[in-house]
């Protein structure tokens, strides 16, 4: 079943938005936020907000959850799915990344040993903020745990900055969907949803090009204010 309900939700999100509105409850809020966070391009808005809005709402299944716990489950749900990135890019990824540093293609490429540790090292130096704010941003939010893996971050460091990011993102999704429960009937839930969705794209984006621009300057505008 949960197959199933995953397909609904990458290629038939409003199916799945029903059936999830139908049948909410923590349990899969857990599951389902597990597998949004991992690498399975799963949209963390079918769920986090219909829930808050069941909970806020009190009716359906989501008459007994409570928009706190809403929060604390997805963000529990996401940690899960973020050390399964986490280990899988260290346990695999990373042997995979030194094999093609040592190898002559890699060398070819300009990559050795040397620069991927340089890079590890960076990584676990500058790694806190990224994860915190690899979270909020689209497309980055379930891939962030992936370089964090490769570089060895600090399991605590990668933990508390995950569970931070995490916890930003859920209550902002669990606002939206307390928001919509005191404007909307549960009939245009799913239309409002992907509508206000796209707004915290764009936010997420804007934030994305505003780190971006923060990396060039420091690795450009500080050398050039020396010369």
């Amino acid at each position: 079943m949960i197959l199933d309900m995953i397909n609904l939700a990458i290629f038939d999100a409003s199916t799945f938005f029903q059936w999830f509105v139908d049948n909410a409850n923590y349990l899969f809020v857990f599951l389902f936020m597990v597998i949004e966070s991992s690498f399975v391009p799963f949209p963390s808005e079918v769920v986090v907000p219909p829930a808050a809005y069941l909970a806020c709402t009190h009716s359906g299944t989501g008459a007994d959850m409570n928009i706190v716990v809403v929060v604390l489950i997805a963000t529990l749900g996401a940690m899960v799915g973020a050390f399964i990135n986490y280990y899988l890019a260290l346990w695999v990824g990373r042997p995979v990344v030194y094999r093609f540093a040592d190898s002559r293609f890699g060398h070819a490429c300009l990559i050795d040993r040397a620069k991927v540790e340089r890079a590890e090292a960076y990584f676990d130096k500058h790694g806190a903020i990224s994860t915190f704010i690899g979270r909020l941003i689209p497309a980055i939010r379930q891939l962030i745990s992936i370089p964090a893996g490769l570089s060895r971050m600090n399991v605590g460091t990668f933990a508390l900055f995950t569970f931070l990011g995490a916890l930003v993102w859920n209550a902002v999704l669990a606002l939206l969907g307390y928001w919509l429960s005191t404007a909307v009937p549960i009939d245009m839930l799913f239309q409002k949803v992907e509508e206000y969705n796209r707004y915290l794209t764009w936010m997420g984006y804007g934030l994305a090009l505003v780190c971006v621009l923060i990396i060039l300057w420091n690795a450009f505008g500080k050398k050039h204010d020396k010369a």
